[in-house]
C-alpha cells in the first residue's frame, strides 16, 4: 500500500501539472482536489504516529486547493483559499516545532539564528515591498499572510541540529519551494503575468508539499 499511495499522488500531480501545461479544465478539477488527499493516504501509510497538526495541515492545503479553483467566479474564494492556506501554514509551524528534538547543543543559536534567517527575511519582506502599492483591498490580508508564511520558513530553519539532516534538507527546502510557488502566484495575480505560471506555481507546490510531509515522517521513522 506504500507504494500505491505513491504513485496516485504522482497520478494526481502529473494529471494537474499537465492540466495547467495544455489547459485541460476536467482534469484540473479531478487532479488537484486529489494532491492532497493522495497526500494524506501517503502519509497515513508511511508512519505509525499521526500527528493531528499534520492532519490539519493537510486538510487547509487541501480546503486552499478547492476554494482557489472557484476564485475565477468569485473574488472572495480567493479570500477564503488564502485563509485556508494561512491557517495550513500555522498547523505546518506546530508540526515543524513538535518534530524535533527537545536537546539544543547542535541547534543554532544567536547570532547563527540571525545570519540564517536574514535571506529569508529579506525575500519575503523584499516580495511585500514591491506587490503592496498593487494590492488595493488586500493589503492587509496579504501582507498577513506573507509574514504567517516567512514565519513558516523560518521554523523550518530552526529545525537544524534538532532533528536528522535528511528530515531537516527534505523539510527546509519544501519549505523553500512553498514561498517560491507563493511568491509567483502573489506576483502573477498582482504584479504582472508569468509565462507558464501555472506550470510553475503547481509544480513547486506540490514539490513543497510531498517534500515537507516526507521530512517530518522521516524525523519519526529514525526515532527522533
Amino acid at each position: 500500500m506504500r507504494k500505491i499511495s505513491l504513485y496516485l499522488f504522482i497520478v494526481a500531480s502529473l494529471g494537474e501539472i499537465l492540466s495547467q501545461m495544455i489547459g485541460l479544465q476536467y482534469l484540473h478539477q479531478v487532479c488537484k482536489p486529489l494532491i492532497m488527499v493522495t497526500l494524506g493516504i501517503y502519509y497515513l501509510c508511511h508512519t505509525e504516529y499521526r500527528s493531528t497538526v499534520v492532519w490539519l495541515a493537510i486538510f487547509f492545503s487541501l480546503a486552499g486547493d478547492v476554494l482557489l479553483m472557484f476564485e475565477v467566479e468569485h473574488p472572495k474564494f480567493f479570500m477564503l483559499g488564502l485563509a485556508a492556506f494561512l491557517i495550513a501554514h500555522i498547523f505546518y509551524i506546530l508540526a515543524y516545532r513538535q518534530h524535533q528534538d527537545e536537546f539544543q547543543e547542535n541547534s543554532l543559536q544567536g547570532v547563527q539564528k540571525i545570519r540564517f534567517s536574514f535571506p529569508i527575511v529579506l525575500a519575503g519582506t523584499g516580495l511585500i515591498v514591491v506587490l503592496y502599492p498593487f494590492l488595493g483591498s488586500l493589503k492587509i490580508p496579504v501582507v498577513l499572510y506573507a509574514l504567517i508564511l516567512i514565519l513558516m520558513v523560518l521554523n523550518s530553519v530552526f529545525r537544524y541540529g534538532r532533528t536528522s539532516n535528511v528530515s531537516f534538507w527534505l523539510v527546509f527546502v519544501g519549505s523553500i519551494f512553498f514561498m517560491f510557488s507563493d511568491s509567483v502566484l502573489a506576483i502573477n495575480k498582482f504584479l504582472k503575468p508569468v509565462t507558464a505560471a501555472g506550470f510553475w506555481i503547481m509544480g513547486t507546490y506540490i514539490l513543497a508539499q510531498f517534500l515537507i510531509i516526507k521530512g517530518l515522517v522521516k524525523h519519526v521513522s529514525n526515532g527522533k
